[in-house]
């Protein structure tokens, strides 16, 4: 039997969902469609290892969507101020004070009670898919994934593993990095590896929920540490937080080797000195890093969002906030476009989402990647420039509130020495 719809979603995770929420707000018939079933919550686990930073851009979004309530009732810890300062050493950093090149962003200056929120990958998703069951015209199916996708003029056609097929206007690829909605549509990708790789570290400390995230940059990379909630009943005194550590992947061979008393020597050693005392290493895991942009994102009647579509460099944990906006900008024109009686698969729609969406994330990757490169090296004039930036901005206030503003969601646009900056990279038109 097929069932009919205007729009299936392929990839329930969190750009997924929020879409599935958002349409399904609208009053279009959406299908969400996923091979994994829906996440779980319990308060007394241990928290997801998988962490994201959500701007209070995105947190502005998800209220629409009804799903912020949702997942502030599981648990979310603001950030009120964020941190950046150069970690290495250098016969250079003698003519520079550590002060100098220590940047601080501070919700106090920006009349705001925080810069955002730090919240388990597993919780967002759940307050989505809450908010997406509340939805009557939306319909989760989980559990199956998708075999193959088949389009014609008038629709396409989605078949699922279990032999269900589901028809629609529009299919959107909500699949991630590896999405094979992507490839079912023949969209090519640029990539580019990083010499790097990211472990992440769930941890125990000794003290209160700290209001600070901090990155401490390093030739081998930075170091990062995501304040999380408090450790509870269960462990007096302590308080929970996300590491991360970029290195090079034998040296993270190395240390995800170790057995966790050695792990947190090596981290309390290897980390910066603003790290409070560790007392637990609840899970540990790594990944590797890539930057990949689609070469279009839209194939006939298929249209992609979030990884699917475009991965950054993790560095300042935009990706997800990223998504989000390429959600809420394709939510919008799709609801303009019914009521302007257009197609929700014509070709000038999914061509606006992607002239609206493109220069966002390519300026977004580029960012990233001067921070990438101009941090992850001891070449003297280097080292020196990255301090001398460090210490501007931080001399410069009305700048840093920019960065700030920007990276809240609170501007749509990066601040114009950082636009001009990145418009003068090479390669620029091609990613």
């Amino acid at each position: 039997m097929t069932q009919e719809f205007d729009i299936v979603i392929i990839g329930a995770g969190m750009v997924g969902a929020a879409l599935a929420a958002g349409l399904g707000h609208e009053g279009f018939r959406v299908a969400m469609v996923d091979r994994a079933p829906g996440p779980e919550f319990d308060p007394e686990a241990a928290p997801d290892i998988r962490v994201s930073a959500l701007s209070a851009g995105s947190e502005r979004y998800l209220q629409s969507l009804g799903a912020w309530q949702n997942i502030l009732s599981m648990r979310a810890t603001p950030y009120r101020r964020l941190a950046v300062w150069d970690e290495a050493e250098h016969p250079l950093s003698n003519l520079i004070p550590r002060t100098a090149n220590h940047v601080e962003f501070d919700a106090a200056r920006l009349n705001t009670p925080h810069l955002g929120h730090i919240v388990e990958n597993s919780v967002t998703q759940k307050g989505l898919w809450q908010a997406a069951e509340a939805e009557p015209t939306v319909t989760i199916l989980a559990g199956s994934g998708v075999s193959g996708i088949t389009q014609t003029t008038e629709s396409a056609t989605v078949t699922l593993e279990n032999s269900q097929q589901l028809t629609a206007t529009l299919v959107i690829g909500a699949d991630g990095a590896q999405s094979r909605t992507r490839d079912m549509a023949g969209i090519g990708v640029t990539r580019n590896q990083y010499g790097q790789q990211a472990m992440i570290i769930s941890v125990r400390y000794q003290g209160p929920v700290q209001d600070i995230t901090w990155q401490g940059f390093y030739p081998s990379g930075p170091r990062a540490f995501l304040p999380l909630y408090s450790a509870g009943a269960a462990h007096p005194g302590e308080s929970r937080a996300s590491l991360v550590w970029y290195d090079a992947p034998e040296e993270l061979a190395r240390l995800k080797s170790l057995c966790n008393e050695a792990l947190m020597t090596e981290i309390q050693q290897g980390f910066p000195a603003e790290l409070p005392q560790l007392t637990h290493i609840e899970a540990r895991g790594s990944f590797p890093i890539a930057r990949q942009h689609a070469r279009q994102y839209s194939a006939g009647r298929i249209v992609l969002v979030g990884d699917a579509a475009h991965t950054i460099n993790p560095l300042a944990g935009q990706g997800v906030n990223l998504g989000f906006q390429d959600a809420q900008c394709l939510q919008n024109l799709l609801k303009d476009a019914r009521n302007a009686g257009k197609g929700l698969a014509d070709a000038s729609v999914l061509s606006t989402y992607e002239k609206q969406r493109r220069p966002a994330n390519r300026r977004m990757m580029y960012a990233m990647d001067a921070f990438y490169h101009l941090f992850s090296n001891q070449t003297p004039p280097l080292h020196l420039i990255r301090n001398l930036g460090l210490g501007a901005v931080r001399a410069l206030p009305f700048a840093r509130d920019q960065v700030a503003r920007y990276a809240m969601g609170v501007d749509d646009e990066l601040p114009a020495v950082i636009r001009t900056l990145t418009s003068r990279l090479p390669g620029l038109n091609q990613l």
